[in-house]
């Protein structure tokens, strides 16, 4: 509230008190000795003290100590106040108002500056939290406006964005937009040096108080932490999401490299040792054994190669997606999989490599070590996300922060800005969930 503010709200309700405490000393007086009620003024001076400030208050003193003497100290002179009795009980009470009404100014003006300090503190406590829980940037700005309209009274209050073309964008903003002659206080928000952005608060009608940019500007700080955090955790996915892109794009040039070299190799010596066998007279039954064996024996390699290749990174999965690929990998495992497959349409390359490694990992973990006798794994695209669950009805039990290989998939998952979730109480078997986002 402005100076001028006080004094016009501070003296009319001033006059009122005065008035009504008048009144109850003017139906007392009969029984009491006046000078006994002069203190009752009090009641009409604290009040405005407290409420509109010290300047008020003395005005009010001075008014009622006026009004008491000219009503209620009778003087045989002309003037009340010549009284020697009259002057100095009314001195006292006077120069007492006047020291109570101050003191109780300072005293409103303590408490509503520790009011204001615990306001801030804990408005700051809540953003802090938000970061502190690594929130999205958008949930954090969301609740600086918020807490800057609650904590300076603002009409509105908004978190702008610098672009690279010296335009701003509005990135979370919180109430309406004020009428003409708004007060509006920008304060800059600088991340590593450079111009950032800036918060924004705007009030009709009254200016605000002198210590509001001071508060804005501890605001400015979180944001640029959060703007900073969150910096950081892109750079480290994007970091993470070119490893993971450049080591898929690996496996599938070793898997055509295998595919297109050595496969292809070992197939024509399977059917060149074929061709000879079948050549051997039949007085060489043992020639023909021997290279019978031969050819068993590379035909059994082919196989484990061929297993290797898939292992590196399955042709199907390219060429025909995910569910293909994953029904492949149902019919191999090493326990019976029931496939629950609620999208039939292709999805981007990463998510499909994800989710088919995921599955491939807790399917190959319930066959080693769940001693489990059914894997359920689902499937659903949402507006947004690939959920996906793969649950068995196994031992439980399992701790994916003790080298399971279920956490080799976390940095995939999440590079992708995904999540992954294993459940596994003792006994009651073990789930992932994944979801991954479109």
């Amino acid at each position: 509230m402005t100076g001028a503010a006080r004094w016009l709200r501070g003296l009319p309700a001033g006059a009122v008190a005065v008035a009504a405490v008048t009144g109850a000393v003017a139906l007392l007086e009969p029984h009491l000795p006046a000078l006994g009620l002069l203190p009752l003024y009090l009641l009409a001076v604290l009040p405005v003290a407290v409420r509109w400030g010290a300047g008020p208050a003395a005005v009010v003193s001075v008014a009622s100590t006026a009004l008491f003497g000219h009503l209620f100290l009778p003087s045989s002179r002309r003037w009340w106040f010549t009284e020697v009795d009259n002057a100095a009980a009314t001195g006292v009470f006077l120069v007492t108002a006047v020291v109570v009404g101050n003191l109780a100014a300072r005293l409103r003006r303590a408490a509503e500056h520790s009011a204001r300090l615990s306001a801030e503190q804990a408005a700051l406590r809540r953003v802090a939290t938000e970061v502190a829980r690594e929130a999205p940037p958008a949930e954090v700005f969301a609740t600086v406006v918020q807490e800057l309209r609650r904590l300076l009274g603002a009409d509105r209050a908004a978190v702008t964005r610098l672009e690279p073309d010296g335009t701003s964008t509005v990135v979370a903003a919180s109430g309406g937009a004020p009428g003409p002659g708004a007060d509006e206080l920008v304060v800059p928000v600088v991340v590593g040096g450079q111009a950032w952005g800036a918060l924004t608060a705007r009030r009709d009608g009254e200016r605000f108080p002198a210590g509001a940019p001071r508060r804005i500007a501890e605001f400015t700080e979180i944001v640029a932490i959060a703007v900073a955090n969150a910096e950081s955790r892109a750079q480290l996915a994007a970091s993470r999401a070119r490893v993971i892109a450049a080591t898929d794009a690996t496996r599938r040039r070793l898997e055509r490299d295998l595919h297109d070299g050595a496969q292809q190799r070992l197939v024509s010596l399977a059917l060149e040792l074929r061709q000879v066998e079948s050549a051997v007279p039949a007085g060489l039954p043992q020639v023909r054994a021997d290279l019978d064996r031969m050819a068993g024996d590379l035909t059994e390699a082919l196989d484990e190669l061929r297993e290797l290749s898939r292992g590196i990174h399955p042709v199907i999965l390219s060429e025909g997606g995910l569910g293909p690929a994953l029904r492949t990998l149902a019919r191999r495992a090493g326990v019976p999989v029931e496939l629950d497959v609620r999208s039939a349409r292709r999805f981007p390359e990463p998510v499909e490599v994800a989710a088919y490694y995921v599955v491939s990992e807790a399917v190959t973990n319930t066959a080693k070590h769940a001693a489990a006798t059914h894997v359920a794994v689902t499937l659903e695209a949402g507006a947004g996300a690939l959920t996906l669950r793969v649950r068995d009805d196994g031992a439980g039990g399992a701790d994916p922060g003790r080298g399971s290989g279920i956490t080799g998939l976390r940095d995939r998952v999440e590079a992708l800005g995904g999540s992954i979730r294993v459940t596994s109480p003792p006994g009651e078997g073990t789930t992932v969930d994944v979801s991954l986002p479109l």
